[in-house]
């Protein structure tokens, strides 16, 4: 069970608290794309997402070359809520990423997912 300390501590850096809320709000985003989204470098986000697996709010996933994570499934609900009132209230300060986001060019394929 992950508690508040450890769930707060996660994400008192903006590059985790970026990457968690893009990744809450997508479902699912590789490596490269949080790159593009953040403007930051591979090691950097890469390190971040380690640490938020690490901590158990994130789960990852290969495909490929690609490396996707997504939200711990079995996370407590209000670790959900904190995330989706965050993302809605602060709609404006990840409007950046969000753009960057979207007009990524050669996003990845993700895979339909079976059965």
């Amino acid at each position: 069970m992950i508690t508040p300390t450890e769930v707060f501590k996660s994400l008192a850096d903006e590059t985790r608290v970026r990457a968690i809320l893009l990744i809450a709000g997508q479902g699912e985003l590789c490596v490269c794309e949080l790159m593009c989204a953040l403007d930051d470098s591979q090691p950097k986000i890469s390190r971040h997402l380690a640490q938020l697996r690490s901590n158990g709010l994130l789960l990852d996933r290969r495909q490929g070359q690609w490396v996707y994570y997504r939200l711990n499934p079995d996370l407590p609900e209000w670790i959900g809520e904190i995330l989706h009132v965050t993302s809605k209230a602060n709609a404006d300060w990840l409007k950046d990423n969000a753009a960057r986001l979207q007009h990524m060019d050669g996003r990845p394929v993700r895979e339909a997912a079976c059965c």
